[in-house]
């Protein structure tokens, strides 16, 4: 098995309120950036320094990277539209970073990138894939996307408040920019990204496409975004077999009725309980308040581990290791702060 992280930015993140996935809108164009690298060498590199939200919530691609530690498995990273430059080794798709989403056209390389990851996909050589995003601001764009295919959902967010409402204000004006109404762009995927997505979407949908047709076993790991992902599927045709793995923190999220979707896409859901409010470090503290939920793959790495037996508390306990080296700045104590789980 073998994690691929989509990786690209989209100013669609720069509007207030809408993200959480950075510490500020400096350091968020930063983020895939530096959680390609710590999914690819445990650590940024080129990357000023690790996410964190604004209050110090650590990004997802720690828990990931965690479990990759443990479960070793095979990892790599796609260039869906980076803005910053990462040292992880990238497939390039010919993404470009989006636009805010409220302009006419934000995502002009949307097809070009959903064709070449298509073909990606086709020719990708593992029997078995986990498809993950990182993306400032894209459970906004994901929004946009349901919304022009006519899917009327709601979406997560990174932020224990979620700014639904505010999400579904930019996303009207983004339809009203692109001249679209909800469900105009049904059937017709590159039309909602290009319009009203972001490139990440563009290139995860693409990729997904190629490689359930040609009977890889997909997984999408993550929630709402990766929901957006497999509505762009179901809407290209695909009737195939797909899987969708996240958190519990996501699922148990009222705003976005993610069971009810994934029934309703055909989705085989796995949800992934890491037992973080049996932790008080401030690593999985934040999650338990509502913070991130998801990203970077984590819920797809937390149901490999669960699959290959590997207890949940060795998983915190080595989150706690690595938040307390890459954001603190010193070892950790030796031994678990939590349970057997």
């Amino acid at each position: 098995m073998r994690l691929l992280l989509f990786a690209g930015t989209t100013r669609t993140a720069e509007i207030d309120g809408i993200s959480a996935a950075g510490a500020d809108p400096e350091a968020m164009v930063w983020t895939p950036s530096a959680d390609a690298e710590i999914l690819e060498y445990g650590e940024p590199v080129r990357a000023p320094e690790v996410p964190v939200s604004p209050t110090g919530c650590p990004t997802p691609a720690l828990a990931t990277r965690a479990v990759r530690e443990l479960a070793d498995f095979e990892t790599g990273v796609v260039d869906a539209g980076l803005a910053e430059p990462t040292a992880a080794p990238t497939v390039s798709v010919g993404a470009r970073p989006g636009e805010d989403v409220r302009e006419s056209d934000p995502v002009p390389t949307a097809p070009g990138a959903y064709a070449a990851a298509r073909q990606f996909g086709r020719q990708f050589p593992d029997d078995e894939v986990t498809v993950a995003e990182t993306i400032p601001g894209g459970t906004t764009t994901a929004l946009g996307v349901l919304t022009a295919l006519g899917e009327e959902r709601g979406v997560s967010s990174s932020l224990p408040d979620n700014p639904i409402e505010r999400k579904r204000e930019v996303v009207a004006e983004a339809l009203d920019a692109s001249g679209l109404e909800s469900g105009d762009a049904a059937g017709d995927p590159r039309s909602a990204v290009r319009r009203a997505g972001d490139p990440v979407l563009a290139s995860a949908a693409g990729f997904v496409v190629g490689a359930a047709r040609t009977g890889t076993a997909v997984t999408l790991a993550g929630g709402t975004q990766m929901l957006a992902v497999a509505a762009l599927a179901r809407h290209a045709g695909v009737e195939r077999p797909l899987a969708l793995a996240t958190t519990t923190f996501v699922a148990d999220d009222p705003a976005a009725d993610l069971r009810g979707a994934a029934a309703d896409f055909d989705l085989d859901l796995t949800v992934a309980d890491p037992g973080f409010e049996e932790s008080d470090h401030p690593a999985m503290a934040r999650y338990v308040a509502g913070e991130a939920k998801e990203g970077v793959g984590m819920g797809g790495a937390l149901a490999l581990a669960e699959r290959e037996g590997i207890e949940m508390a060795r998983v915190r306990d080595r989150i706690r290791t690595l938040y307390d080296e890459l954001v603190e700045g010193e070892p950790a104590p030796a031994g678990r702060d939590d349970g057997p789980r």
